[in-house]
């Protein structure tokens, strides 16, 4: 397997770790050069709402308002879901060529989900790939995942919950009005969970499994302010 670019990489505000994710597959689409494999995990909580997703449908405003969180749109698809500590986030970005499995969505999530799944039976035996893109420990929900399709290249990223707990979820996130068959509509407290491993360890076994290494080559800083203008404009206008 090619080598990929590991990115081990928190920055400070939530709107910023977005845009990176973004500046990424937009640098690989336009000119190329190595996949990366991305982690961070935030400091503060904040709602991301994926593209087509509803704001009045999907979250609770009025607590959101209370404790400050900000609300913010990404540009994959996928559901909205709470971020912050106890969510350790990863990124792979790829060419589409990369690999014959990524020539659409369905095979992608399988080839890509799959392969994570099997890394974290170590901690989980019953870890396994449910509904359309996500993880789960039995019926239990743990990671949430999207796709970002570009000409030449891939932004799959998703959320790994080992710490933060399903209360804190629905503090702020409404019942999904979309749900996937196995969550029988549960309540969030009745279908989300966590992994019972150290962050760090999941970081190394992942960036293992996909044959990832530190290189230094610096990231994108020079496409962050427009990147970043671009989310905060998917939100302008809409109630919160």
């Amino acid at each position: 397997m090619p080598t990929l670019r590991l990115l081990d990489l928190t920055l400070p505000l939530p709107v910023e770790n977005l845009a990176l994710d973004e500046a990424l597959l937009e640098e690989l689409d336009e000119r190329g050069g190595d996949p990366v494999l991305r982690f961070w995990e935030s400091d503060r909580h904040f709602v991301v709402l994926g593209r087509a997703s509803c704001v009045a449908d999907d979250v609770d405003l009025m607590a959101c308002h209370e404790d400050g969180l900000p609300i913010l749109r990404r540009v994959s698809g996928g559901g909205t879901v709470l971020q912050g500590p106890g969510c350790l986030s990863y990124a792979l970005v790829l060419p589409l060529d990369w690999h014959p499995d990524l020539a659409n969505i369905r095979t992608t999530n399988r080839f890509i989900l799959e392969r994570i799944a099997t890394v974290l039976r170590r901690w989980e035996p019953t870890t396994v790939f449910r509904g359309i893109s996500d993880l789960a420990i039995g019926d239990r929900k743990i990671s949430g995942n999207a796709q970002r399709r570009t000409g030449k290249a891939l932004l799959f990223h998703g959320t790994i919950l080992h710490g933060m707990g399903a209360d804190l979820v629905a503090r702020y996130l409404k019942h999904p009005s979309r749900q996937p068959d196995y969550r029988s509509d549960r309540p969030h407290q009745a279908f989300l969970g966590t992994i019972n491993a150290p962050p760090q360890a999941i970081k190394h076994a992942i960036a293992a499994a996909w044959n990832a290494e530190t290189m230094d080559t610096g990231w994108p800083r020079a496409r962050m302010p427009h990147t970043i203008a671009t989310i905060l404009a998917r939100i302008r206008g809409e109630p919160y």
